[in-house]
């Protein structure tokens, strides 16, 4: 299954590292859900901070807020 670590972009960090960093946090945080939603908040945030924002549909931001929201509601509650 991680043959297509081969196939991620080495150019483009932005497209990289949010993908490795879900496939080291899912077993970490012991949690499918939550390595994905670290994957869905970093991959716009490290977007709009590389200056590529337009790249990403803005359902896509909605996701990231929603999971963010998802986050701070589990701490605080």
């Amino acid at each position: 299954m991680l043959q297509n670590i081969a196939h991620l972009s080495k150019d483009d960090l932005s497209e990289s590292f949010p993908a490795l960093l879900i496939i080291v946090l899912i077993p970490l945080t012991y949690s499918i859900a939550d390595g994905m939603a670290v994957g869905f908040i970093l991959y716009p945030l490290l977007k709009l901070l590389m200056g590529k924002g337009k790249e990403i549909h803005p359902a896509l931001y909605v996701v990231a807020l929603l999971f963010i929201s998802n986050i701070v509601l589990q701490n605080v509650l």
